[in-house]
């Protein structure tokens, strides 16, 4: 799909249900089509559940689909999503490393529930294990219960309030970037950096890129909602020293999270650079 200029727009950053984005493939491949994106990429927290649905309606409506991940990591204190483009879902390793992920953020889900009840707030834990989080909603078991009980407003309140260092509660220590990257190389897929300027990180931005930069990566999220102006042109152009791929996209995780809107920024094929692409014959 194509614009009036003839470009091509796309968005390589998208949640689905399987993690914590509240479309299903079929409603996103409705707003992929909206939007007027002729390219785009699913890449869902540490897992590949809706890769292959996805594909399969996205074929049927004509449009390049490029199948991803987004993987945790953590360096030190601090988390890194190493995002994998033109991954084989079914590749063992990936998939191993992808389950151990899943299974500590559940664990750090729990985690956050006992630790808030230790502090006093009067939850049943009981109550909480037996909760059913529905996925079309977004986000994420501790933070549906959390927000149903009244405990919380949203996403942002949750942040600020109770999921804190200051309670004691904070991310699992995933495995390190090296590993995260070598289980994208191993799926065959391209191993990318995803948003090097986000205040996520805790870190300034060189000092991500100047560590990224002796990792295996084979390129850079460029565009991203997170990134201003001069933090994207300032990737870029790091990206073009080192001879890396440049790829961005909205980080849209449906109607979760209403900052995050499909296809913004606005980015068109020729702003991008990824092996894989030419694969897709676009």
């Amino acid at each position: 799909m194509e614009n009036r200029e003839g470009i091509m727009k796309v968005d390589l950053h998208i949640h689905t249900t399987a993690s914590d984005g509240s479309w299903t493939p079929s409603r996103l491949i409705d707003e992929v089509g909206k939007a007027g994106i002729g390219l785009f990429a699913v890449t869902d927290h540490d897992t590949t559940q809706n890769i292959a649905e996805t594909g399969r309606l996205a074929a049927a409506a004509g449009l390049a689909f490029l199948p991803g991940v987004e993987v945790s990591s953590t360096l030190g204190n601090q988390s890194f999503h190493i995002l994998g483009y033109g991954i084989d879902p079914d590749n063992e390793e990936l998939r191993r490393l992808i389950a151990w992920n899943t299974q500590l953020l559940a664990e750090a889900d729990h985690n956050s529930i006992r630790k808030l009840i230790a502090d006093g707030f009067a939850i049943d834990y009981g109550e909480y294990a037996a909760y059913q989080h529905d996925p079309a909603r977004g986000g994420w078991k501790s933070l549906s219960f959390l927000i149903d009980k009244g405990f919380c407003r949203d996403v942002n309140d949750f942040f600020s309030r109770l999921f804190t260092a200051e309670r004691g509660i904070r991310f699992p220590d995933f495995p390190p970037p090296a590993k995260a990257i070598q289980a994208i190389r191993s799926a065959g897929g391209s191993p990318v950096l995803a948003h090097p300027g986000s205040s996520f990180h805790g870190t300034s931005l060189d000092e991500t890129l100047d560590f990224f930069g002796k990792e295996d990566i084979a390129g850079v999220e460029c565009f991203h909602p997170s990134h201003d102006a001069a933090t994207t042109r300032r990737v870029i152009a790091w990206c073009q020293r080192n001879g890396l791929s440049i790829t961005g996209g909205s980080d849209c995780h449906g109607d979760f999270v209403s900052k995050r809107r499909l296809g913004r920024p606005s980015i068109h094929l020729e702003q991008v650079r990824l092996e894989e692409l030419s694969a897709l014959g676009v």
